[in-house]
């Protein structure tokens, strides 16, 4: 595959840009007054984490977990591994994950129970994209950029076999064929 087997722009650039402005107002509102650790998980939140960093008014830190879940397909195999830990004490801290996607809520469910075993003041979620269809776990959501179909996405960090992560829009990949 040279290039993306594009099925369908799902969300533009523009779209992305004006819900992170969004979500920042939101969150910067929400976080007034504190300073809050944003902790991004590694490696498809990373442009969302770095847009979402320039439209919040308010002081934070950030830090980054590497967790994978996924084989080098498109499905999750349901076993989450830690790949790198925070470098910081979360203890008594404010948090806020920032996700790229919430899919089946497996890894998401599994990365906030380990960071309130050590005690953040709160713990709040930020996810670009929803699929709600796939969720085999109640995860709490605080905020949510954009609900998506059951749907194969890449584009603005999402990516398949570690390609596509690049292109500025979130697009349905089309299947193999």
């Amino acid at each position: 595959m040279n290039g993306p087997n594009i099925e369908k722009i799902l969300i533009t650039g523009d779209e992305i840009q004006e819900r992170v402005r969004q979500l920042a107002q939101q969150i910067s509102y929400d976080y007034e007054g504190k300073v809050p650790i944003l902790i991004n998980v590694l490696k498809g939140g990373v442009l969302f984490l770095s847009d979402l960093m320039r439209e919040l008014r308010v002081l934070h830190e950030i830090d980054f977990m590497s967790v994978s879940s996924y084989n080098d397909g498109t499905d999750t195999s349901g076993v989450v591994r830690i790949l790198a830990d925070l470098s910081i004490n979360i203890e008594g801290k404010d948090v806020l994950i920032v996700e790229d996607i919430v899919d089946t809520g497996l890894t998401l469910d599994y990365i906030r129970h380990m960071l309130l075993a050590r005690h953040p003041k709160s713990l709040r979620i930020v996810t670009l994209l929803d699929k709600k269809e796939r969720r085999r776990v109640d995860v709490p959501l605080d905020y949510v950029g954009f609900t998506i179909p059951d749907a194969f996405v890449i584009g603005y960090g999402l990516d398949y076999r570690q390609k596509y992560r690049n292109l500025p829009y979130v697009a349905i990949m089309r299947p193999d064929e």
